[in-house]
């Protein structure tokens, strides 16, 4: 998600958050420019990775991160906008390329069911 800030400029926005990006907020670009923040990464990685949770989308919504619909299995649905929904494999491979990179200091989160 893409919006003018009051000068004009366009700022870069979580589309599950509406989080402005900014150099202490990590993100992943899906396509046509589509941004998963990692606070939200964060949540819909537990949420659909560690406890099998989400909901099966209806055929016409389609992932915003990848654009296919119809997938197979659980996604996760925005806080904001219940027609905003990332795939469970998008999710995944997000987190992959968050986690990896090393000038960011995100983690996958430890699965909330077991200690340590």
């Amino acid at each position: 998600m893409n919006k003018p800030d009051e000068n004009g400029n366009l700022v870069f926005c979580c589309d599950f958050c509406g989080s402005a990006w900014d150099e202490k907020r990590p993100m992943v670009e899906g396509h046509r420019g589509s941004l998963i923040c990692g606070n939200c990464l964060s949540i819909a990685f537990t949420e659909l990775v560690h406890l099998d949770t989400g909901i099966t989308p209806a055929r016409e919504l389609a992932c915003v991160l990848c654009l296919e619909n119809g997938r197979d299995g659980l996604h996760w649905v925005s806080p904001m906008n219940d027609e905003v929904i990332a795939c469970r494999r998008c999710i995944k491979q997000s987190a992959g390329v968050l986690h990896k990179d090393p000038d960011i200091e995100w983690k996958k989160p430890p699965d909330p069911r077991h200690d340590g």
